[in-house]
This record gives structure tokens, sequence and C-alpha cells, in this order.
């Protein structure tokens, strides 16, 4: 091997005088390659390695556990448990039951709980309460029942309609609530049927959301409106400013262009009146989320959000637009199993119930749960003998006729099967008229329940597409009302994933996929909160009783953790566990008496209010 070495050496340099290279270029060629020898024996296996962690779920950052439960009235569940409160300072919750005898606020000692998980969430109690009762008459304004409470600090004010239509309603505020003994101090008046209520973030203003909505036979018609108490070294101011959409008269073309909605009954006669709506009418302000600076409101029936410059109550009305259906899956039938389908022409209308908001780089993002709702109001016909009378009714303009419900004044819901389509078109096909004998795999849409205002653009009375009731989903907007991320189809495949026949289920009933033809699991209850270094929003299905978390800490990059449930989904069993959350509260971990995270629900059709724990994993 030296003597090759120097001789590569020895030719390599002589080269390199003459060529000014370097390297040894001249090797021989290179020789086959021999054959593959014996292989060798096999040896010992090794000792066994030490088992690995437990891996967990994907995005699963945190977990949930049910750690506080009470169901009030339980004689009458029912309405019992809806908008709920959290006072830090005393650990107090504080809770609407519109199923007592009297305007009640349960006060609820929620000091006691610990991190330990109940063994049987769907039967343990392990909170009690105290009624509060509430004045059922201010400034000679005769009142109707709770509509939402909010707290901060030691103040704690409640939304109380008028009993009359046409009467504006109050907002009372208590206080002392570090004491849980709440002491009334004042009544003030803000617009027709405040609906819903809460505090900026520093405190120095309450907002309402007026709904305004009509009598039962659209003859009284407030205007929707949003109402804002100042609050003056820390006391509400005796009056409130109202804030009117009267400029936006006159502007209903521009904003259905934007994609709002506007069903109502003007230009019929009901009850000897000729019905003439506006749209500060129309508009009717559902759910406020603020921030010192801006506040939000949803415009449910009318697919809109209004937002409003706290610096001047200056009010912008912008519509939402609408979602397409062809992208995503959906089961629009009810007949008792799993069937999604994707159709062309089929469109969904957000029309967002809760609204949320939270900050990603500096900008605020909003979050909605789009429930849907469809208007429909009754009115009484009755006759010589006290009896509902249909004759009455088609005498005084009624739409239809209930026994029950009275003479139905206006509604602009219907069934895919009761509208009628251009022949051969695809929506005759997948949503015509309904045989003798319904076939659901002939007309899935067939009884979809869609509005009749919406999707007849050439007034041909032939509709081109379907706009059903919400979108079965959840939403984060930027400020501008642009789509930022939509859950698209999640709620409904997942539960039916995990629930089979039984998803979409009624709120108070056990029969599965009976919500797949109306709005779906209606998402409503919704909040969001930070643990650790991630937000997380918080989704209630009214309908079906579940909870989605998502992780939307980058609102451009929302990914699904979590989904919980605490009810009995037996086919045909009763209604145990907790059912309809209408409100949702986040508690930080520094502000809980369990030292984790908290999301608080009201249960409206169970009337219970549960206490979830959340702990990062």
């Amino acid at each position: 091997m030296k003597k090759v070495a120097q001789l590569c050496t020895k030719t390599t340099l002589a080269l390199a005088i003459s060529l000014s290279l370097t390297g040894c270029f001249l090797e021989g060629d290179n020789g086959e390659v021999g054959a593959i020898g014996i292989q060798g024996v096999a040896g010992t296996d090794g000792a066994s390695g030490t088992e690995g962690a437990n891996g967990i779920d994907a995005n699963a950052s945190i977990t949930l556990g049910l750690v506080g439960r009470i169901q009030l009235n339980s004689d009458d569940p029912e309405g019992a448990a809806e908008i709920v409160q959290f006072h830090s300072a005393s650990s107090t919750i504080y809770a609407i039951n519109s199923a007592a005898d009297e305007p009640t606020i349960e006060i609820i000692d929620a000091s006691t709980l610990t991190s330990d998980v109940l063994a049987n969430p769907l039967s343990s109690e392990n909170l009690t309460s105290i009624t509060l009762v509430l004045p059922t008459e201010q400034n000679s304004v005769q009142l109707a029942g709770p509509t939402s409470l909010a707290v901060s600090g030691n103040w704690m004010a409640v939304a109380m309609p008028a009993a009359d239509k046409a009467t504006n309603g109050m907002v009372l505020f208590y206080n002392g609530l570090d004491t849980s003994s709440p002491t009334f101090v004042k009544a003030v008046e803000v617009g027709n049927l405040p609906d819903m209520v809460t505090f900026t973030p520093d405190a120095s203003k309450v907002l309402t959301a007026n709904e305004g909505e009509p009598s039962g036979d659209y003859t009284i018609d407030p205007e929707g409106s949003i109402s804002i108490i100042s609050i003056v070294d820390g006391t509400p101011s005796d009056t409130s400013i109202n804030i009117s959409f009267s400029d936006y008269n006159g502007k209903q073309a521009d904003l259905e262009k934007q994609g709002m909605h506007f069903p109502n009954p003007s230009g019929r006669t009901i009850n000897g009146s000729l019905i003439s709506t506006t749209v500060a009418q129309d508009l009717e302000p559902e759910y406020i989320t603020t921030t010192n600076e801006v506040a939000y409101i949803t415009l449910q029936e009318n697919n809109g959000l209004a937002i409003v410059d706290l610096s001047d109550n200056s009010v912008k009305v912008i519509g939402l637009g609408f979602k397409d259906w062809s992208e995503f899956q959906i089961d629009g039938m009810e007949d008792g199993t799993v069937s999604f389908g994707q159709y062309d022409n089929l469109y969904g209308m957000y029309m967002p119930d809760t609204i949320a908001t939270f900050q990603w780089k500096d900008a605020n993002f909003l979050v909605t749960a789009n429930e849907g709702d469809a208007r429909e109001y009754f009115f009484d016909t009755l006759n010589t003998d006290g009896v509902q009378d249909e004759d009455l009714c088609n005498a005084a303009g009624g739409q239809d006729f209930d026994e029950d419900d009275g003479c139905l004044s206006y509604t602009e819901e219907t069934q895919g099967r009761r509208l009628d389509y251009s022949p051969g078109s695809n929506l005759e096909t997948i949503a015509g008229d309904d045989p003798r004998d319904f076939d659901f795999t002939a007309f899935p849409l067939g009884r979809l329940t869609v509005t009749n205002v919406l999707g007849d653009s050439d007034n041909n009375g032939e509709y081109e597409a379907l706009y059903a009731y919400g979108a079965r989903s959840f939403t984060i907007w930027d400020t501008n009302g642009l789509v930022v991320f939509d859950s698209g189809d999640d709620f409904e495949r997942i539960t039916a994933s995990i629930h089979g026949n039984a998803f979409n289920n009624n709120n108070d009933e056990n029969e599965g996929d009976s919500r797949s033809a109306n709005k779906g699991p209606e998402p409503e209850a919704l909040t969001v909160g930070q643990v650790g270094d991630k937000t997380y929003a918080f989704i209630g299905m009214e309908r079906l009783g579940g909870i989605f978390v998502y992780d939307v800490t980058n609102p451009y990059d929302a990914k699904f953790v979590d989904y919980m449930i605490n009810r009995d989904l037996t086919e045909g069993g009763d209604l145990i566990g907790d059912s309809a959350p209408e409100g949702m509260v986040f508690v930080d971990a520094t502000n809980s008496p369990t030292g984790n995270a908290l999301v608080i629900i009201g249960n409206e059709a169970s009337g219970t209010v549960s206490v979830w724990q959340i702990t990062e994993k």
C-alpha cells in the first residue's frame, strides 16, 4: 500500500508541474463487486425499553371536567336557568330564573367548589342557591321578567322589559355583591324590550340591546335601539342615551345588497291596521360585546351587525352575507339517520345570536354563534265563548290558524316543498313537491325550513335559491364584517360521528335526527377566554346540548379542540342531564375558587347551572 501511495504521489507531482493541477487522477479502473458473503448468525434480542408516555389527542391542550351543578325549580325546571354571571370576589354565580312565580335571580354559592369532578354528572348536585326577587313595577311602569344581567365589580345590572309592548324597559341596578346580598339602588329607563345588558370592560358604561319586538298582531312595532348608561364616579346615571337606527330608513335596498334580511308584513292589513314597517322598526338588536371604545351588536333576524363608536355614539350597520352550503355537508332530512349531502343553490343566513370579542396582534376580532331565528307572531281571535276562532282569524287577515297559539299574523318560515321552482332545475329535483309518501332520498331538501323572503330574485314566483336559517356553525369575523374563519360543517359531522342517529336531537325530548330539517343543533351560547397562552372559544348547542371548544389564538388558524356533553340521549328516554345551554360565562384561573379556569353554563330546558373546569395538559 505504501508503494502504491508513493507512486501516486510521484506521478501527481510530475503532472502538477507540467499542468499546474493537483490530485491524483491516474488511478486504475475499479474492479468488479465481489459476491455477497454468507449472512452471520443473528444476535440475541436486547432488553425491552421502558414504556413511553401515553400520547394526547391532536390539538387537545386542555381537558374539561364537570365540577359543579345545581337544578333549579326541580318540579318545573324549564326556563329556571338562563343567563348567568359570576362575581369573582365572593365566588358567587347569578342566574336568571324565568320559571319562578315572581321575577327572580338565583344567587348560587360557588365558593366551596373544588377540582374534584362530579362522580355522577347527570344527576349530582353540589351547589346551593338563594333567591333574589325583583320588583314588578318601577316609575309607574309594570315590568315583565328579566331578560339579561351583567356583573362588574360590586354592581349588577338587570334588564327588565315593560309588560306593555309599547312602553320602554328598565335596567335595575344593584350594589353590594361583595356581601352576596345585593341591594337595589335605582332603575334607569332604556329602549323598548332590552334583551341584553353588559358593562364595558372599564365599567364606565352600561349598554343594552333593545329588541323592540312587535305585538302579536304587528299593530305595535317599536323601533329597535341601543341604550347607553354612563357610570359617573362609580354610580350609574339617572338617564340613558338612546341610539336609533332611523338614519337607515329608506336604505333597505342598500342593506339587502350587503346580505341583510328584512322579513315583515309591510303592506298587509292585520286586525284592521295597514302595516307599514321602517328599517328602524325591523332591526332588532339581540346581543352585545364591547371594548372600551366600540360596541358590536348582533341583528339576528336581519343577518346583520351594528357597530357603535362609543366616543360619539355613531352607529354603522353592515350585512353578514350568506354561507354557500354547496361547499359543506348538511343533513336536511329528518329521516332518523345521518344523511349528509352537498347542494347547489342552498345558502345559510348566519343570523348570529351571541357575540364575543378578543384580540390578536392588537386587532379586534368577533366571534358569533350562528343560531338563526325565524319570525313568527300570533294574536288572539277569541269568540264570545272565549275560544280561539278560525273564522275570526281569517277576517282579521291572519296568515294561518292554530287552535293553541291562535291567529298567525306573520311568518316568513316555510319548507322547501312549498315553494315553486323552474321546471327541470336542481331545486325542483331535490326540494320539489311532497308526494303522499314522502321520499326523503328523492327530495332531501323538501322539508328543510327556509325563508320565503329570499331566493326569488326576479319575482316571477319561481325560486332560484333556498335560504336556510342559521349557519350551523360559529364564525370569526374581522371588524369589517368579513369572514376570517367558519367552523363549516364541523358541528354536525362531529356529533354524527359520536352520537350516530341520535345527533341533531331536540332540547326537550330524546328523538334523534329531529332537528336536521330545522336549523340543526342551533349554536347559541358562546364565550371566549384565555387559558395559559391560548385563547379558546366555547360554543353551546341549544338543541343537542353539547359544548364545542376551539383554539382561536390565531383567528386565521382556528382549530377544533374538544367536545363535551352532559346529557343522556337514550331514544325515548327522559330528559336527564343538562339541556339547552342558553348563557355562558368564562372565569379565568386567578378568579376561580378551584384555581383553574371555569366555564359556567345556564341550561334553559333542564333548568340547571353547570360548572366545567378547564385544566391544561
